[in-house]
């Protein structure tokens, strides 16, 4: 292979890992739902933004045209932001189901 060659196999590789980090920050900012959630632990909220500001963050554990350590970063505060949540959801479905939570406008 010419030089060119790796030039531009270099170039479509990071610009497929730009759109990967680009499609998981997308998809952190949709969980952001869960973060107003007053179930979630603040330890899950505080990884959120701690994954928002390295991805931006000129720092890096891997330079820059490697986006493997900001995708992984990512996805880890995605998977520990819906694991929260769902626990959080499934903690609330508990407690109505055994009655602890008190509907408005009930007379006990």
């Amino acid at each position: 292979m010419s030089t060119g060659e790796w030039i531009a196999l270099a170039v479509v590789l990071a610009l497929a890992g730009l759109a990967a980090v680009l499609v998981l920050l997308v998809r952190v900012f949709g969980a952001r739902k869960l973060l107003a959630d007053a179930g979630i632990p603040l330890q899950n909220k505080a990884l959120f933004w701690s994954a928002v500001v390295y991805t931006i963050s000129p720092v890096d554990l891997l330079p820059d045209p490697i986006y493997l350590d900001d995708i992984g970063f990512l996805m880890l505060a995605l998977r520990s932001l819906h694991s929260a949540g769902a626990h959080a959801v499934a903690a609330r479905r508990e407690k109505q189901a055994d009655g602890t939570t008190k509907v408005p406008g009930a007379t006990s």
